[in-house]
């Protein structure tokens, strides 16, 4: 009777090890996506938006110092991305911010795991566009510098890591100059 126990013990013990294994390990490697890094910013991404045959349209109203950009699918294109981070950096209110984001990744099947791609102007592999919401005085887009690294690509979405310095100019004085950084993964949805 005491080896039955024991082994009915063993068998309990193998299949709560094996039930462990099977529902942790997965989200143990989850959290070591390899995408994200302990010293990224921490901003809240709230929009994200892929679209397979679009253009970004980025449009400056010096009346209302603003710049809309949006994603136009009614002219053709490659492969464009939108996205949205909130930033809340401190305890206090007025300090909140929003960085607008968008790409245009050209054919994004042509672009390879893990290999950092350019973002900028052309000559650039990745133009890039950003905006920036804050209560501050009005900023006007100057130009996206650093990488967009994709992770994982699939029918439906788009993972990756963008580390960039966004650059905005004053619209009253243009000689001011502000940047903003963003270090951080980016989940793109179909």
């Amino acid at each position: 009777m005491a080896s039955f126990s024991r082994l009915s013990a063993t068998f309990l013990c193998n299949a709560v090890a094996r039930r462990i294994c099977s529902t942790l390990l997965p989200l143990l490697c989850l959290a070591c996506d390899g995408v994200s890094r302990p010293d990224d910013t921490l901003g809240m991404q709230s929009v994200a938006r892929w679209e397979w045959h679009g253009r970004l349209a980025v449009e400056a109203d010096s009346a209302l110092t603003l710049v809309r950009m949006a994603i136009d699918t009614t002219h053709g294109g490659g492969d464009v991305a939108l996205a949205r981070f909130d930033f809340n950096p401190a305890v206090g209110e007025g300090d909140e911010y929003s960085l607008s984001l968008g790409l245009d990744l050209g054919h994004a099947r042509d672009l390879r795991q893990n290999v950092p791609y350019a973002l900028g102007p052309p000559p650039a592999p990745i133009p890039a566009y950003a905006t920036v919401t804050c209560l501050c005085r009005p900023l006007k887009p100057d130009s996206v510098r650093g990488t967009f690294t994709l992770a994982t690509r699939g029918l439906r979405q788009i993972t990756g890591r963008v580390d960039a310095t966004l650059y905005f100019t004053e619209w009253n004085d243009t000689a001011r100059h502000v940047t903003y950084s963003l270090h951080q993964r980016i989940d793109l949805l179909k």
